[in-house]
């Protein structure tokens, strides 16, 4: 007996579909050590956002990023908590490293989206490009800008890669 495949839109629906409901196999995830309080605002930036409505949930495993730029913003967070479990588990398989050490001695202190390219919950690709800024233990600010690519692997989204 043959399956039928899933249609662009069944597929983005599984993708944005809270963890536990029908259809979906839960991720790890779990508290974050280090994490901001439920009700903090989120590292990400995103205006009004607190960190448990907004990253917190991808974080915890409660959640999966129904667009390329959700994604991102809860990568930048993952990056700003010290979170590489998380970072790792939304790296696509082809391109993931077999770990990843955070450097140390950097805080993150804000986000900009540049720009965005697909990465709707109807697209199976996107891209972001953004800029983050960051402090030094010496007090020297600096910032990161990358155009990133992301890709749906098993129905969520997952960051490709970068320049």
């Amino acid at each position: 007996m043959s399956r039928r495949k899933p249609s662009r839109a069944e597929r983005a629906n599984r993708a944005t579909r809270p963890r536990g409901t029908p259809g979906r196999t839960p991720r790890q995830g779990g508290p974050v050590a280090g994490a901001p309080e439920p009700g903090a605002p989120c590292p990400c930036g995103r205006a009004g956002a607190a960190y448990g409505e907004c990253c917190g949930r991808f974080h915890g495993g409660g959640a999966v990023a129904g667009t390329a730029e959700e994604l991102m913003r809860s990568r930048y967070a993952a990056f700003a908590l010290g979170d590489p479990a998380y970072l790792l588990r939304t790296w696509h398989p082809e391109t993931r490293p077999a770990r990843l050490d955070l450097p140390g001695g950097r805080r993150w202190r804000g986000l900009e989206v540049l720009a965005t390219s697909g990465g709707s919950p109807f697209h199976i690709e996107g891209t972001v490009t953004f800029r983050a800024h960051y402090a030094t233990a010496d007090g020297e600010s600096g910032t990161q800008s990358e155009h990133s690519r992301f890709t749906r692997h098993e129905g969520d989204w997952v960051y490709l890669d970068g320049s």
